[in-house]
């Protein structure tokens, strides 16, 4: 079992930069693929960046590429996703979950453990 917390949310404005972090406590995150997802008020979960525990390979969706960034610390048993040039549209909760297995899945239904979530507003 994988318990995940996820921190780092917060009010920034439009252009600025936020880092969520998703820490692993139970377990290490050997063995397992971490996402990042969103959902902003009214719409459905969203895939925004996934990675395998090597960090060997990562994922992410279209409207984050070359604006963040998802990365792991095995030592700290932390995955982040640095978020740059923030946009009033990247508003939402940000969740972490993870599955174990090789595949960056894209969808939330493959992810077995999540986060309780961290709350992003980025004002214009």
């Amino acid at each position: 079992q994988v318990q995940l917390v996820e921190s780092g949310g917060g009010l920034v404005q439009a252009g600025g930069s936020l880092r969520l972090s998703c820490a692993a406590s139970g377990r290490t995150f050997g063995g397992y693929v971490i996402g990042w997802f969103r959902q902003a008020p009214g719409k459905e979960r969203e895939f925004v960046a996934g990675i395998r525990w090597t960090g060997s390979t990562t994922n992410y969706t279209d409207s984050v590429k070359g604006r963040f960034t998802i990365s792991i610390n095995n030592a700290k048993n932390t995955v982040y996703l640095q978020m740059n040039d923030l946009k009033p549209e990247d508003t939402a909760v940000y969740y972490c979950a993870a599955v174990r297995g090789i595949r960056v899945f894209d969808t939330d239904n493959a992810y077995d453990y999540w986060g309780q979530g961290t709350r992003v507003t980025v004002s214009s």
